[in-house]
């Protein structure tokens, strides 16, 4: 290691460091000539200019014992030519490597100006700038440990500062002479329990495992490492970061990031050489996914991938030449309704969170009967076990990267959903089991025949039948005439609007309560059919942000539905109009957009039917007296069963522009279907732009694509409403746009579940992945035709607009 003297020169305004000695801080005001290195004041590091073997020479931080073990390097991308260099301290407080023609080659970055600033080497080896104005010390106007290279130390951190945006990551060396950024990275992965993930470009390539309350999970060695280092992990609204620090203050420890992995190295006070503790990504079980979905590594067993229990490889013929990437599914299919219970597989490394959902604050024995609830939950398990019996994380798709580990590693345990079938249950525990269900069965047929019988009792006492009691709709019934009444006889000037299903008007039952009548129109698209449909859906519905069914009128081939009324009308009428677009500033947009989201997901997963809506558009998004967002118009919404994830139709409904691709092209529909219109919606909202219809003059994409364009451009904010110049946050606004695009993905299994949506919305500090190309992501003809035509194996299937 070779350092270089440094000469500073007389200006107030600048200092220029050529590596001083023994002193520890230096000042524009104060300058200090010395012939090699600034050291740090306890002497553990040293910082100076050095070259690594292959002719360029770099600023960077070393071990004063250990000269040759660099932990931080300033310029990687842009090194010196030779070892004629000088490091100069602004009067503002930013550092400055100067090349031999004074050009810049490196500079520190700070928002914030020093009066009086002063650069320091720490003990802990951070190279800092203050300013000695401020009151505390310890207030850094820039730090080197924000900028890690491929060594973490004690007291650096790993992750995010919210009130920045700044990620702290490690970057490996391109190899061991050359300090320049490497393709791999080590840093915290910004999902609601985070993990630290080593990835290869955008690749993973290994990842801890979830930070359980107490340690990262999914760790080899945990039990011995914790003897020696003591993790610190801080997940606030400000700060998301993994640190350490050391138990006993005696050893020396680092990381080290590599093409080989993470290797945790220590040494002993007053000792020469390094040793390593364990190395992450260390055997073939490291690998990221190695045995595909479903399936568990085993490090000790030949060969080391095997299908969870109850599943099976998905291609026998891979899985017999050793190549497991295809994963395994189950042998025999869950159904909700024949009964199922969980195995319990203990001391593994936890699946990666990829469709999953989180609950704090819930017991395992609650997490357990939720699960059982949701049909599309396949797994569950304790979410901190640093608090005891506290908070569940439940998984919904294939489960991705387990593998088993010794008990001395003190790992987790899973439950895993499985039909009774595949339990193995013993015949006296199934006696039992059926003992119970009898029993049961029994006296539920007692209570219904009580209950029968009261009913029956009730009904002869009473003088008068129901009315219309052909028609069993749960609904009170309002009588034709009153509503004809009520509307002035369908009156033109009492209209509200007209959708697929018929005309919608105003009606006056008493001079203060109004409500909305829709009338089923005979010549409509939909029909009695759909009418039923409605009724039986929407009359089981209860939530805040769902339109309220007060009744129903059915008289000869009259068909009404009675709805709350909503006085502002419908969402369109205000953000696409010029006039009224204004009274929605940015909070009042984003409080509907979040109204929006929580009813979606109540339909999705909250309520006692699961409810796919696949007309959600904003004319179906009804605002009352306060703005408040209600959805309405569930004519041709879906039920679907509790583990269905999917179906298909002929007969593809629905409405341009916001229909997902694999719906509007193969008639495929799901709760990720919905999503994709939802997002649609959310940047409508944003942009106060229609996605059908929308022009530009440098593009003929649909707004989707006009977004995705300025997304990739870092100009999001260019989509925004102009009219909210005076209301927006910035950082709401984009985070909203990234959320849309990330909900209109072309691929349906790439668009995040609602309740990830609702999280990511609500959740400032959570930390988003990069969106994926938007559907329909093609440039129209300049005359603007954009029908869509389904070529089915039987027919052909013509959408039909809304």
């Amino acid at each position: 290691m070779k350092g270089l003297p440094f000469i500073f020169t007389s200006l107030l305004q600048f200092l220029v460091l050529q590596l001083a000695t023994a002193a520890d801080t230096i000042s524009p005001s104060k300058p200090i000539i010395g012939s090699d290195t600034l050291v740090s004041s306890g002497q553990s590091f040293k910082s100076g200019l050095f070259s690594a073997g292959n002719s360029s020479w770099y600023l960077g931080i070393w071990y004063n014992n250990f000269p040759d073990v660099v932990v931080w390097v300033a310029n990687r991308e842009n090194p010196l030519a030779d070892s004629y260099g000088s490091l100069t301290l602004s009067k503002n407080g930013s550092l400055v490597l100067l090349d031999q023609m004074n050009n810049s080659v490196w500079s520190s970055t700070s928002s914030q100006v020093a009066e009086d600033p002063v650069a320091e080497l720490l003990e802990t080896g951070n190279l800092v700038v203050r300013d000695k104005a401020a009151t505390a010390s310890e207030i850094y106007i820039w730090e080197s440990f924000d900028f890690p290279s491929d060594t973490l130390l004690q007291d650096m951190k790993l992750g995010w500062n919210f009130r920045t945006g700044h990620n702290r990551f490690l970057t490996s060396w391109k190899n061991d002479s050359d300090p320049s950024p490497g393709q791999y990275t080590y840093g915290m992965d910004n999902v609601p329990l985070p993990q630290l993930v080593i990835a290869k470009g955008a690749k993973k390539q290994f990842r801890t495992g979830p930070w359980n309350g107490l340690r990262l999970t999914g760790t080899p060695g945990s039990s011995v490492s914790y003897e020696v280092v003591h993790p610190i992990f801080v997940y606030n609204t400000t700060d998301l970061y993994y640190s350490y620090e050391a138990v006993d203050k005696s050893v020396v420890t680092r990381l080290k990031l590599s093409e080989s992995g993470i290797q945790r190295l220590v040494v002993n006070k007053g000792s020469t050489t390094w040793a390593v503790m364990y190395t992450l990504q260390y055997n073939q079980c490291d690998n990221y996914g190695v045995c595909g979905a479903n399936s568990i590594c085993k490090i000790n067993k030949s060969p080391v991938c095997e299908c969870l229990h109850g599943f099976v490889p998905e291609s026998w013929n891979e899985w017999g030449v050793l190549n497991w990437t295809s994963g395994c599914r189950r042998g025999t299919p869950l159904n909700c309704q024949k009964g199922e219970d969980f195995l319990r597989i203990r001391n593994v490394k936890l699946p990666d969170q990829l469709d999953f959902r989180v609950i704090l604050s819930t017991s395992i024995d609650e997490c357990k009967a939720e699960c059982l609830r949701n049909c599309s939950c396949v797994a569950y398990t304790k979410s901190d076990i640093g608090k005891g019996d506290s908070g569940c994380l439940m998984w919904s798709g294939a489960l991705i990267d387990m593998r088993e580990f010794d008990e001395d590693d003190r790992e987790q345990d899973i439950y895993i959903r499985m039909p009774f079938s595949e339990l193995g249950k013993s015949s006296r525990k199934g006696k039992r089991v059926v003992l119970i269900s009898v029993l049961s069965a029994v006296s539920l047929l007692i209570v219904l025949g009580f209950s029968c019988w009261y009913i029956i009792l009730k009904k002869r006492r009473k003088k008068r039948a129901s009315r219309d009691s052909k028609e069993d709709l749960e609904l009170p019934l309002f009588d034709f005439d009153t509503i004809a009444t009520a509307t002035n006889n369908f009156s033109h000037t009492n209209k509200l609007g007209e959708g697929g299903f018929g005309p919608v008007y105003k009606a006056n039952l008493t001079r203060e309560e109004f409500i909305a009548v829709k009338r089923l129109s005979k010549d409509s698209g939909q029909g009695i059919e759909e009418f039923k449909n409605e009724v039986t859906m929407i009359a089981k519905l209860q939530h805040w942000n769902l339109v309220k069914l007060l009744g129903c009128c059915i008289q000869g081939e009259e068909r009404m539905l009675i709805y709350e009324y909503m006085p502002n009308k419908s969402l369109d009428c205000f953000i696409f109009d010029q006039s009224k677009k204004a009274l929605l500033d940015w909070r009042k947009r984003f409080d509907i957009i979040m109204g929006i989201a929580r009813g979606l997901l109540y339909l999705h997963e909250d309520s006692r039917l699961r409810i796919i809506h696949r007309d959600l558009k904003s004319s179906n998004i009804l605002l009352d007296d306060e703005l408040n967002p209600k959805i309405s118009d569930f004519g041709i919404a879906r039920i679907f069963g509790r583990n269905q994830t999917e179906a298909k139709t002929k007969r593809v409904i629905g409405t341009y522009g916001y229909m997902s691709p694999e719906y509007a092209i193969d008639g495929k529909f799901s709760m990720k279907s919905d999503v994709f219109s939802f997002g649609v919606l959310l940047l409508e909202i944003v942009s106060g732009r229609k996605n059908r219809g929308f022009h530009h003059p440098d593009h003929h994409h649909t707004l989707l694509g006009h977004a995705w364009l300025l997304w990739n451009k870092n100009k999001g904010l260019e989509l925004m409403d102009s009219c909210l110049d005076n209301s927006y946050v910035k950082f709401d606004v984009l985070r909203c746009i990234q959320i849309g695009l990330l909900c209109v993905q072309k691929l349906s299994l790439e668009r995040p579940a609602m309740s990830s949506v609702v999280f990511m919305l609500g959740n400032e500090g959570a930390i988003l992945p990069q969106p994926k190309e938007p559907g329909f992501f093609t440039e129209r003809s300049s005359t603007g035709t954009d029908n869509l035509i389904s070529n089915g194996t039987i027919t052909i299937s013509t959408v039909v607009a809304r």
